[in-house]
């Protein structure tokens, strides 16, 4: 079963980037500007920042209006965690974790990889598309648990590694927009590496610690209590718009990412 895991992984993820590789290669060949057009498109395609702050907003719109049975059901739509018993403070740590594990894997990976196939022949749709595909498979059978232990394992390894570089640059990235580089990656040295995870840990500490929050906690998954390791100090509470200010860390990430990766790369050329 391992082997299929491995076998799994090398078809979506290679073949991804063989796809778009082929897809760009053909469209410049019928005109440049064909070509530009469809690697902006698919590599666009990678990017779930608007599908992230549209389920946020869905869960907070209800939240906002007093209307908790309805937040909880919408948020059962994101989490893996039982909702139908959260209370809104609850509701509202639910929402920040996702978003901040979510941030990395769904926006700044997918641009991390653009931007080096952009300085190779590869091209950013091959890479960005690779990403997103093991990605997504990590998200669809990475799991520890039966009956994903074995087929999954290889994937849930491979995005590990992926996306080891661009969430801790992503922590630094943060840390110094946060304008207080000192305390989040403190922080982040002294809570992120409780997490299970080598990478969500990371993230979500960092954009706790740069909005002054803490995240962690007992969630309870089909009935199951689980305890998550606390992280960040909770100098404040989170509200709505802690989380959207937790959405606008994202934009000046990418819009920082998107324009030093421009310059870069007008260097090299």
């Amino acid at each position: 079963m391992k082997g299929l895991g491995i076998l799994l992984t090398v078809l979506l993820v290679g073949g991804s980037a063989v796809v778009g590789w082929a897809a760009v290669a053909i469209a410049h060949w019928l005109h440049p500007w064909i070509g530009l057009s469809l690697e902006i498109i698919l590599v666009a395609s990678c990017f779930a920042g608007r599908s992230l702050r549209d389920a946020a907003e869905d869960v907070l719109t209800p939240l906002t209006q007093g209307d908790i049975p309805t937040a909880r059901e919408h948020l059962s739509r994101y989490v893996g965690r039982d909702t139908q018993s959260l209370e809104q403070p609850e509701i509202l740590r639910a929402v920040f974790e996702t978003v901040a594990e979510n941030s990395v894997d769904g926006i700044m990976g997918p641009l991390f990889y653009a931007l080096v196939g952009a300085a190779t022949p590869l091209g950013s749709a091959s890479l960005a598309l690779a990403y997103k595909a093991a990605s997504t498979l990590d998200s669809m059978v990475g799991y520890r648990e039966a009956p994903y232990t074995d087929i999954g394992w290889c994937s849930a390894k491979f995005e590990d590694a992926l996306t080891w570089l661009p969430c801790r640059l992503t922590v630094l990235t943060l840390a110094l927009i946060s304008r207080k580089p000192r305390t989040v990656i403190a922080l982040c040295q002294r809570d992120a590496a409780a997490d299970p995870s080598p990478n969500s840990g990371w993230s979500e500490c960092a954009y706790a610690a740069s909005l002054g929050v803490q995240v962690g906690g007992t969630n309870v998954y089909k009935g199951v209590v689980k305890v998550k390791p606390l992280m960040g100090d909770p100098v404040q509470k989170i509200t709505p718009n802690v989380v959207r200010a937790c959405l606008q860390l994202n934009r000046l990430c990418f819009l920082l990412w998107l324009g030093l990766g421009a310059l870069l790369l007008y260097i090299l050329e």
